[in-house]
């Protein structure tokens, strides 16, 4: 139990690291959380340093959760401590836990008075790892609708929505066999509500034609 609970700390704490911060910090000297939307996440940085630092801060958060799934949930060494119902192995369910406990590290981080980005690019991250063919897809939906839109938080809600629905059509219309359906499908759908959850104030600026869109210009 003491180990599971070490690797849980741990990719907490991976999730944790501020990316968005420490870049700010170092581009510019300014604390991201000042500026734009007021949020320590990647969409905020690509508004206030331009989309070349956006997609820096985007990569290295999604590292953190493949970090947690292929790296950290490796440190587990022990027999899992309660009864494996899930149709996956106990290192793959490990895996699974390790990537959600770094997830809740990005949005609400130790570093930075639990105050994090909003989970999409770590929640990459660890679903990359999980149900990739389902991620790709679902990039490919979020850079449509972005391209379109020109809000970033509008392609990251659609994005994550999609997941479990690609899931579902793959498992269910198209009748392909999916190891661990019905164990990935709830988990795509709480990272999705976490998602919703996260993005809610978006969601109203959304309603009301307040969201900021993107620009591939960088700022002065």
């Amino acid at each position: 139990m003491l180990n599971l609970l070490f690797v849980v700390i741990l990719s907490y704490l991976a999730g944790s690291v501020p990316n968005s911060i420490i870049v700010s910090k170092l581009v510019r000297g300014i604390d991201i959380r000042e500026h734009g939307s007021g949020n320590a996440g990647g969409t905020n940085v690509f508004r206030v340093l331009g989309w070349k630092y956006g997609i820096l801060v985007i990569l290295l958060d999604t590292l953190k959760g493949a970090l947690a799934v292929i790296v950290i949930a490796r440190l587990y060494l022990d027999r899992f401590p309660f009864n494996n119902v899930t149709p996956f192995d106990d290192f793959t369910l490990v895996q699974i836990i390790c990537g959600i406990a770094a997830v809740i590290g990005h949005i609400w981080t130790v570093f930075a008075g639990f105050k994090g980005g909003k989970g999409i690019a770590t929640g990459l991250g660890v679903l990359v790892m999980m149900v990739s063919i389902d991620v790709i897809v679902a990039l490919g939906v979020f850079f449509v609708v972005v391209g379109i839109s020109r809000y970033i938080s509008l392609g990251s809600l659609i994005a994550a929505v999609s997941i479990p629905l690609i899931l579902m059509i793959r498992e269910n219309i198209f009748g392909v066999d999916i190891p661990g359906y019905h164990t990935l499908l709830p988990f795509c759908i709480a990272i999705a509500l976490l998602v919703i959850y996260t993005h809610r104030k978006n969601i109203d600026r959304l309603l009301k034609g307040s969201e900021s869109k993107i620009s591939f210009v960088k700022k002065k």
